[in-house]
């Protein structure tokens, strides 16, 4: 009686360690309560940028491009048929160089952007359907792979089109057998400034019978406004729910999105940012590497692996892929085109030149298109310390500076005069800063001679 009391007994205590079992035991990268965790319980923090692999699909050393530059994931844009698709042998390599590079990879299907909006952009239920073609690919990468299902599946018209849409589309996923992380973005081209995905959230997230979702906002410049971005964020920690920044620019004019406040906010909140986007865009004020060259970052690209809050500050590996897991150091702060071909080379930066009182300069055309232009000068400090300095340089063509970013910039008739931000004046020996700026140019647009002065 006391041997089938105590078997009682155990068989109870094991029903329960059973059904409490911790929340690592689930397939793959999942969520747990709004973090994106692994296997084995180690939270995980994407940090990583968008590579446009459906039109480059020959840039395949972006990868470890990407990886150098600091990253631990990189976004895959992928077709189903909209542009030239991505056979499965094509998306296997892609996984393939993910995991040799130690990235997590992030794919998306690029072919329902603007739906409703943009007569050519896919449903999300045809998304589906690609993944569907894809499984054979795709089941065992649960490690290493999230499916984001849609990009921007909705355009503004009728966003609230978007709710029904995405439970649809999320219930196929698994009913089909996917047990992957999955990931949806918002309506309104993914900035859903009509906040149909802020106040349905609640409903995507119960469709899913896993509970394996993470949702998705892209800023622009939606989200022009420090209030505007911490509002939105708030929002959705205050109620629980998982989110990712899945794509965002820069504020290279003064309506774009403020990526200062996006970028602290992330760090502050252990959310994870993918920025838009490494290279290939038809406007290169969003290339991060010029022509694919890693050696070549814009002011974008120096911005968001280099700067405070920045990708190689803040980023850690995945432990899946068995490295030494460094804790991630923190500094203080200081709607993505569709592609067409790759911007001009840039040109070769201006000689350096001496400075009187201790800085050098270089100038380079980073961009180039017809009527306009992204320069780039670089600022180095000599064999003292400065706290601050100022580089002039004079136009021989008639150009003309639009706007700048990272330093005060005014013109006098074709004299241009640059000095320090507040915080980026002060600069050890030796060390560089930067700023850019936006210009039109016609008939030529010769490299100018700079000069730099610093106190």
């Amino acid at each position: 009686m006391k041997k089938s009391l105590a078997a009682a007994v155990l068989a109870a205590l094991a029903s329960v360690l059973f059904f409490v079992a911790p929340a690592y035991a689930a397939t793959g990268l999942h969520i747990s309560g709004t973090d994106i965790v692994e296997a084995n319980g180690q939270k995980f923090v994407m940090r990583g940028v968008n590579h446009m692999h459906t039109w480059y699909a020959n840039q395949t050393n972006s990868f470890a491009d990407i990886k150098a530059a600091g990253a631990n994931t990189v976004r895959v844009v992928l077709s189903g048929g909209r542009w030239t698709a991505n056979s499965a042998a094509d998306v296997q390599n892609v996984i393939n160089l993910c995991k040799a590079n130690r990235l997590i990879c992030v794919l998306e299907n690029h072919d329902t952007t603007g739906y409703g909006e943009d007569a050519a952009a896919y449903t999300l239920d045809q998304a589906v359907d690609y993944w569907i073609g894809l499984k054979s690919v795709l089941t065992g990468q649960e490690d290493y792979v999230v499916i984001n299902i849609g990009n921007e599946p909705i355009g503004n018209t009728n966003p609230g089109q978007w709710t029904a849409a995405t439970v649809d589309a999320v219930k196929k996923m698994r009913s089909n057998g996917f047990q992957h992380l999955l990931m949806v973005d918002a309506p309104n081209w993914g900035q859903d400034w009509q906040y149909t995905m802020r106040n349905n959230a609640q409903t995507v997230l119960d469709a899913d019978v896993q509970h394996n979702l993470i949702l998705s906002i892209h800023m622009y410049a939606v989200f022009n406004t420090a209030a505007s971005i911490v509002d939105y964020l708030n929002t959705f920690k205050n109620n629980g729910w998982p989110l990712i920044i899945g794509e965002f620019g820069w504020r290279f004019d003064s309506s774009q999105v403020d990526h200062e406040t996006l970028l602290a906010e992330a760090a502050a909140r252990d959310l994870g940012y993918l920025g838009w986007s490494w290279a290939g865009n038809t406007d290169p004020i969003l290339d991060m590497a010029i022509g694919f060259d890693p050696d070549q970052l814009s002011t974008w690209g120096e911005r968001i692996f280099n700067g405070p809050n920045g990708i190689k500050a803040t980023a850690r590996e995945a432990s899946i892929f068995g490295g030494v897991q460094p804790s991630p150091s923190t500094s203080s702060p200081s709607s993505s085109p569709s592609p067409s071909s790759p911007s001009p080379s840039p040109s070769s930066p201006s000689p350096s030149s001496p400075g009187g009182q201790g800085c050098t300069a270089t100038y380079a055309i980073t961009g180039q298109w017809s009527g306009g232009f992204q320069g780039e000068i670089k600022v180095t400090a000599g064999i003292a310390a400065i706290n601050t300095w100022t580089v002039t340089w004079s136009f021989a063509n008639g150009q003309k500076v639009s706007n700048a970013w990272s330093a005060d910039v005014t013109s006098s008739g074709t004299t241009v005069t640059a000095r320090n931000a507040a915080w980026n004046g002060k600069l050890a020996a030796g060390t560089t800063t930067s700023f850019g700026f936006l210009g039109s140019w016609t008939g030529s647009n010769t490299v100018p001679a700079v000069t730099c002065a610093a106190a």
